[in-house]
């Protein structure tokens, strides 16, 4: 048996999280909002403990400075069941710090600075990743994993071991990269997991499905094409299915897609085919945006199956 279910592999951040902002000022310099709140983010953070609290022996592999910021995501880490001996803590960089603000209808923008560009190399602790059943690569297109070099590495090491590779999408903020530029790497890739404006930014289609085909000309074997309030579309050579949104209200949408890809994975190892793995991640992303904080909301597997039964 693997040490592991499923290793994490990207960023950890500390979310400054501002609901409700006000963009008048009550004074020269103060402004106000609903609520504010720290939480322990970043989609390596969201994911892994997703998936632990969905009982999956998860894992992360990230940096975390030697600051507060990461004494406190490592406390986190560790309460909600995640293995934390693959991090490494250095005093090279900073733990990145995010502010975030979200709106009323849970939509979010986000102020990111240069501690979220430090290219850490995962593909330098190989030992740390490969003794796993899943390695989830949290933000293709970004930090680490804006290096071809870097994405190469770790995809072809776990592709020889045989693991499971899913990959979920970002658009690039400091350094740009587009599929061409690893094209080398997207054969090895068994789901890839963009959100509708990824998606559009990175294959120039308007049509969802033409968005999926085009990523599987590239050589994914699988595309989940995350459709917010419409649901998502998964598409591979053989299938395409269609799965609906879950009704329910929005509070805050930050981490809804690691929270989707957490109940994915894990579904799959537990056996289930694609179309329950789907319902089953739906319900963990709509379960995720019912409340602030990207960990706050989601508990356990019998809260998503429940949601799943009463939808």
């Amino acid at each position: 048996m693997s040490r592991y279910d499923i290793v994490f592999i990207g960023t950890a951040i500390l979310d400054s999280v501002i609901k409700g902002f006000d963009p008048e000022p009550v004074s020269v310099a103060g402004f106000r909002a609903e609520s504010g709140s720290i939480n322990a983010g970043g989609e390596g953070v969201n994911g892994s403990i997703a998936s632990a609290k969905l009982g999956m022996k998860s894992a992360l592999l990230c940096f975390l400075g030697n600051d507060q910021a990461g004494d406190l995501i490592e406390v986190e880490l560790e309460k909600s069941g995640v293995d934390t001996s693959c991090i490494v803590r250095t005093s090279e960089n900073p733990t990145p710090v995010t502010t975030i603000f979200v709106a009323e209808d849970g939509n979010r923008k986000s102020i990111t600075n240069n501690a979220h560009s430090y290219n850490f190399h995962p593909e330098r602790y190989t030992d740390r990743f490969t003794d796993t059943e899943a390695v989830v690569i949290g933000s293709l297109f970004r930090a680490p994993f804006n290096d071809p070099d870097v994405i190469r590495a770790v995809v072809t090491e776990a592709h020889a071991k045989g693991l499971m590779i899913f990959a979920d999408t970002k658009i690039p903020n400091f350094r740009k990269l587009t599929l061409d530029d690893i094209a080398d790497s997207l054969p090895m890739i068994d789901y890839i997991t963009p959100n509708e404006d990824e998606a559009r930014f990175f294959t120039g289609e308007e049509e969802p499905e033409k968005m999926a085909a085009a990523f599987l000309a590239k050589g994914v074997k699988n595309v989940i094409l995350k459709l917010g309030g419409r649901g998502c579309l998964f598409m591979n050579r053989d299938e395409t299915i269609y799965m609906p949104a879950y009704k329910i209200d929005v509070v805050d949408a930050t981490g809804a897609g690691d929270s989707f890809m957490a109940g994915f994975v894990s579904e799959l190892i537990r056996g289930s085919d694609v179309r329950d793995a789907l319902a089953f991640a739906s319900a963990c992303g709509a379960i995720c945006t019912t409340a602030v904080g990207t960990g706050t909301a989601l508990c356990n597997r019998e809260q998503v199956l429940k949601m799943i039964s009463d939808q």
